[in-house]
This record gives C-alpha cells, structure tokens and sequence, in this order.
C-alpha cells in the first residue's frame, strides 16, 4: 500500500486549495518572504542529500551530462509546453513567470531526490517516514505556490503520483540491483537538482531543472561504472 505517496499528494492538494483561499488575505510582502522560506528549505534539503555523494565525479558527470541532453532534445521546453496547455484551461493571461513557476512547482513535488528515494524506500522496505516527512514540507509549499497559481497547484498531484507510485512498484526491482554507493549517488543528484530548484524559487538563478532531473536517470548506471571499471584504472 502506498501510503506515504498518498499522504504527500493529498498534502499537495489540500495545500494548494488552501492557498488559493487565502492567497486575496496574505500580503505580497508574506508571500515573497514565504517564498524565500521555502527555497531555502528546498536547498537544504538538497544540502542534506548532496553530502552523502560517495563519487563526485560520477555524480557532477551525470548532472552535466543528463542537462546537455535535456536541453538538446528540449525536454524542459516540453514540459513547460504541456504545463502551459494545462494552465491555459484553468486560468487566463498565462504569463511565461507564472509557467515557470509552474513548472519549477512540477519539479519540486514530483521529482526531488527526496521523493523518489523515499517512494523506493517505501515500495522496498514499507518504510514511509520520508515521504511523511516531505509531505508536511509539500502541504506548506503549495500553500504558497498556490497564492500566484491558484487551484491549478492542486493539479501537480496528478503527475506527482504518476511518478512516485510508478517508481513505488519498480522499487523491488530497482532497489536489488543497487549498491549502497549507487543510491548514495543517486540522492546527491537529486540534491543537486533541489538546490538549484532552490534557488529558482528565490529567483536568484533560473536554473534549468526540468533538463537537470535526467541526470537522476544517468546516474546510478555511471556511479556502478565509476566504481567497477574507471577507479581500478585510476588507482
């Protein structure tokens, strides 16, 4: 049973219908505050997860390599199309800010590091106490993103759930096949995308990170290379 999963997307939309009724009571200046707040927790959640990289070259390798490709096969201009036709239909006078925003949210709640270790976490070992965990920072998030997006922030659960709970039932596959040294990996790259996810959300840097997500796909086959066949060359 997937409960965490569950959990972390009822949070999405109850925080997302949330904010889209107190978004006209909430001034600017606490919405812009509460942004901040929650770029800064994204960050550090991807802090948390980037120390326990054991390969740095295979993981700054994987994070390169998956966002060269994602950006030369337009996989975030893909996303931000589709995202675009969705708000289209549930709002009017989309601007590119809000789209990115949208799509920055789509990132955040469906394919953070944090997220995919715990759905596979949770369909291996039952263990649902990381996506708990995510879903009470998830639940306050979309309150705030709700303010500039409206009800069509309680939309991401759809491809929020696709994701975790497809990741939930491949995980007694996944998960046999990876070393402790290869998951390590894979959350770093996932905290590497939050952090930048981070800062976007502060709007310090527009960073890439729908193009920067397929370095998560790389990774785990490029740290089992670095580890198997690069680093007895090396040594």
């Amino acid at each position: 049973m997937p409960t965490g999963i569950i959990i972390d997307v009822i949070a999405v939309v109850l925080g997302g219908l949330t904010g889209t009724v107190l978004k006209s009571r909430l001034s600017d200046s606490l919405k812009d505050q509460m942004n901040n707040v929650m770029g800064l927790c994204a960050m550090c959640m991807g802090i948390s997860t980037v120390v326990l990289m054991k390969n740095l070259p295979a993981v700054v390798f994987s994070v390169i390599l998956g966002t060269l490709i994602g950006l030369t096969i337009h996989f975030g201009a893909g996303i931000q199309k589709g995202v675009s036709l969705t708000l289209n239909k549930v709002m009017k006078d989309v601007s590119s800010d809000v789209i990115n925003l949208m799509v920055t949210a789509v990132v955040l709640f469906s394919a953070s590091g944090t997220g995919i270790y715990g759905a596979l976490d949770a369909g291996m070992t039952g263990n649902h106490s990381v996506l708990i965990a995510k879903a009470i920072l998830d639940f306050f998030t979309a309150v705030i993103f709700a303010c500039k997006l409206g009800k069509a922030t309680s939309f991401i659960a759809i491809p929020q759930f696709l994701v975790l709970f497809g990741i939930f039932c491949l995980a007694k596959v996944i998960v046999p096949l990876c070393s402790d040294v290869m998951i390590a990996d894979f959350k770093a790259c996932g905290g590497f995308v939050l952090v930048a996810t981070g800062l976007r959300i502060m709007k310090v840097k527009d960073f890439p990170v729908a193009d920067m997500t397929l370095g998560m796909v790389l990774v785990m086959p490029v740290s089992y290379a670095w580890v198997t066949w690069l680093m007895p060359l090396i040594a």
